[in-house]
């Protein structure tokens, strides 16, 4: 299969441990080893969020944030790919072009954030789609999309299985609540149902998840299937 595989940089590099980091890249040269084509994308993480305080609060703008965003998960992406070795492009995509170009020289492309106001969450349906992969795993710091923001409300409820567009309307209504986080986020969830791409949201703290779900089809969350 092509696959492309999501790591929130929470789940990636939370305090920058390197141990965390040569695990995911094992699992992904894992899927490597079995036949699998492969691409990954990178969050910023706490990292991320910490630097863009910071700059917030010395007076830099919504864009200029996002700038300073994209390039921590650039430098996140950079150490999956020191992980990787030689099966990874030598640095970071900085387009969707570069990423299938790397794909079709038969490296793994890491991307990280490509352009200002957008998610590395719609970076990785984005370029899901543009290499027309068959399955798109996001390996988050949760455990599958929820009725309502878990966080916030006993009663939310885990789904198994959603269609694209059940998952674009949970997805706008956990959106609608200010403070609230979702697994992946309304642009995602739009570009992951006009796509038809099938989809699977779990917990990836544990990379052996990912190996899981792609090798054997067995995880705990949420499967997003295409319409009918």
């Amino acid at each position: 299969m092509k696959v492309v595989v999501n790591v929130g940089g929470s789940v990636l590099a939370p305090d920058l441990e390197p141990d965390r980091v040569a695990d995911y890249a094992a699992a992904i040269q894992s899927l490597d080893s079995a036949g699998h084509t492969l691409g990954a994308v990178v969050g910023g993480g706490p990292t991320a969020r910490e630097y863009i305080g910071t700059a917030r609060e010395l007076g830099a703008n919504e864009i200029e944030l996002d700038q300073l965003g994209i390039a921590v998960t650039r430098l996140n992406g950079r150490l999956l790919i020191a992980a990787l070795d030689d099966r990874a492009a030598a640095a970071p995509a900085e387009s969707y072009e570069s990423g299938r170009e790397a794909i079709r020289r038969g490296d793994i492309p890491v991307l990280g954030g490509i352009v200002a106001a957008q998610t590395t969450d719609a970076v990785a349906a984005a370029f899901a789609e543009y290499v027309g992969a068959d399955l798109l795993v996001y390996a988050t710091s949760v455990n599958g999309v929820y009725s309502a923001d878990p966080d916030s409300d006993s009663e939310a409820t885990q789904f198994d299985q959603l269609t694209a567009g059940e998952l674009v309307d949970v997805i706008a209504d956990i959106e609608m609540n200010a403070g609230s986080s979702a697994p992946v986020d309304l642009l995602a969830a739009k570009v992951i149902e006009r796509s038809g791409i099938r989809t699977i949201v779990l917990d990836g703290t544990d990379p052996q998840r990912v190996v899981d779900a792609v090798q054997d089809g067995e995880f705990e969350g949420t499967e997003i299937l295409p319409e009918a």
